[in-house]
């Protein structure tokens, strides 16, 4: 079975954070700099996996000031 790309493994790894409370509803995530550097991928993986954690309600954007945990995830 082929490893999971790379913006499936950043965006569990997110999730993790999420679910185990490290990250709580409001926290800033990293900027894509810094998660590029900690996690080793391109600015595509980041953009990628932050898009599917936007459409699963889990974090949102703020034009200017960076992604943040949602303050309410989904029930689920």
């Amino acid at each position: 079975m082929p490893a999971k790309p790379k913006w499936a493994q950043l965006a569990d790894h997110i999730r993790e954070q999420i679910a185990s409370g490290e990250l709580a509803p409001g926290d800033k995530l990293p900027s894509t700099a810094q998660l590029r550097a900690e996690h080793g991928v391109s600015a595509g993986v980041v953009n990628h996996a932050m898009i599917v954690l936007k459409t699963e309600g889990l974090v949102e954007g703020v034009h200017g000031l960076g992604v943040f945990v949602a303050e309410q995830p989904p029930v689920g």
